[in-house]
């Protein structure tokens, strides 16, 4: 049977309808719940939040009417949970079938997204705050809307679309889970667990990632990967008189700057060790030289630069590379300061820092750790006692080649939908599953997209989600596994085979 024409316009309106009428309603119960990630509330299970996330989207999506849909909240022991739904392929052939169910092992979409949160993070707006929804204009403010609360409401709207004007689609599996932001340590476990359920998927659709710009659809190639922990250094047992050891005791400050001037050239930002980068590919040279040429100043200008700042490079190429396939080192928390308003005339016994070294996609993460490790702790100045608790040692992700379908879809979605082009570059942040994902499933293709834009702020103060992007990479989503369809029936797409179990991995991944 001949499949009819999709009509992108009621996709387009029903995605609209839906996510005004539905989805933003959920979305601002969401943000009410500050269900941060295991590594910012270490009693989670305590506190409750991260269940009341889960019963929230639970309950939304068993009451959408997606004909033989499966949904079970997955509970492993000592792990955070994960929201797992089967939903059986629909069209022609799907109707002529005895059974409404999926089959096991049968190829897939997966799609995936995750719904705990990062901390609260200062500097909000007045009338503004991390669990505050607040809705100014097209904009959906507060934590998590768009990292990645929208997720599951966008994957189901998608298939819902598709279905309400009955085109087919493949078996898809949608999997959300609640340790993202802090590294993705249970996820492994699931995805093993789980592995007869999943079975072989050929696309693999991630709404967790960021676009350049609002106006066309944008493709991530590749991800950074991350090392990072606590860094201390100690030169005393307890604080001394200022004014009595300056000069004869080395300050802890001091000394851990000295250290980190290792790692990093303090004048440009460029780190200085070797082992850090890699040669960048060709392509990927190619596709931040188109990105440059696209956004111009906005490759800057999306952050909230005060005045008269400049960005770390002139050549707009540069900038996009730094972000996307080059080494860059953070210091984003201290610890043994006191705060200003209680700092005496004191020569503190020791400077805490949290490092955040993202590393280039390509790199094994273990070994950026390594490095890290080997450059502060050699050798300490003064005798001063080092020491690097690593929390995090994640390897990036570079796309698989992209298969002419995918591209042709991609395409087909971004003109349709936004009236332009779409877009590919990379992503200077971490998504764990990626990865992972890559090795198990070695057969497929992947479409990384999200809504975090310009000024969106994720993991930073009034962090927004872009309403009409959301119903846009919603509506592309739906026409993009239309295509998957449209391709697997002219034997373009190849199911993937689960890869040798991965173990639990914990501590392998770093959040974004």
């Amino acid at each position: 049977m001949q499949e009819r024409p999709l009509d992108a316009s009621k996709i387009d309106r029903y995605v609209a309808e839906k996510w005004d009428d539905d989805i933003v309603p959920q979305l601002v119960e969401y943000i009410r719940i500050p269900n941060k990630s295991p590594m910012f509330d270490a009693d989670w299970v305590k506190h409750g939040y991260m269940d009341d996330a889960v019963k929230l989207m639970e309950s939304w999506a068993r009451a959408q009417p997606i004909p033989g849909m499966q949904l079970e909240v997955v509970r492993l022991e000592n792990r955070t949970p994960l929201i797992f739904i089967d939903i059986p392929a629909s069209g022609p052939a799907a109707d002529a079938s005895a059974s409404a169910t999926s089959t096991l092992g049968d190829d897939c979409v997966l799609l995936y997204g995750h719904l705990d949160k990062q901390p609260e993070m200062t500097g909000w707006d007045d009338d503004l705050g991390p669990w505050k929804p607040v809705i100014k204009g097209d904009k959906l403010f507060g934590r998590g809307g768009a990292d990645d609360g929208y997720a599951i409401f966008g994957s189901l709207a998608a298939i819902q679309a598709l279905q309400q004007q009955g085109a087919p689609h493949a078996r898809c599996v949608v999997l959300i889970e609640a340790c993202e932001e802090s590294g993705s340590y249970d996820l492994p476990a699931y995805v093993d667990h789980l592995a007869d359920r999943i079975g072989k998927p050929s696309l693999v659709v991630c709404l967790d990632s960021g676009c350049g710009n609002y106006e066309q659809l944008w493709c991530t190639t590749s991800l950074r990967g991350m090392a990072g922990g606590n860094f201390t250094v100690k030169v005393l047992e307890e604080g001394v008189h200022s004014g009595d050891a300056s000069g004869i005791v080395p300050s802890s400050f001091r000394l851990l700057r000295q250290l980190l001037s290792r790692i990093e050239d303090a004048n440009t930002g460029r780190i200085l060790v070797d082992g850090l980068h890699v040669d960048i590919p060709a392509d990927r040279l190619a596709q931040a030289k188109k990105v440059a040429e696209v956004l111009g100043d906005e490759v800057y200008d999306k952050f909230p630069f005060l005045p008269g700042m400049t960005p770390m490079a002139d050549d707009l190429t540069e900038l996009v590379l730094n972000r996307t396939w080059r080494p860059a080192l953070s210091v984003t928390g201290a610890d043994g300061m006191p705060p200003l308003s209680s700092a005496g005339n004191v020569l503190r016994p020791f400077t805490s820092v949290k490092l955040s070294l993202r590393l280039p996609p390509t790199l094994e993460g273990k070994r950026g750790g390594e490095l890290l490790q080997e450059t502060l702790l050699r050798d300490p100045p003064n005798g001063a006692e080092v020491s690097l608790a690593l929390e995090k040692a994640s390897t990036g992700w570079n796309a698989p080649a992209m298969a002419p379908w995918l591209e042709r879809a991609i395409d087909i979605a971004s003109e349709e939908f936004f009236g332009k082009p779409a877009m590919y570059m990379g992503e200077g942040g971490t998504i764990p599953f990626m990865g992972m994902l890559g090795e198990k499933f070695p057969g497929a293709q992947f479409m990384i997209t999200g809504v975090l834009g310009p000024h969106s702020n994720a993991h930073g103060p009034n962090e927004f989600l872009h309403i009409p992007m959301g119903k846009k990479v919603t509506a592309s989503v739906a026409r993009v596994i239309a295509e998957h369809h449209s391709a697997s029936v002219r034997g373009e797409t190849t199911g993937a085979t689960v890869a040798a179990d991965s173990g639990d991995r914990q501590g392998d991944h770093g959040c974004c």
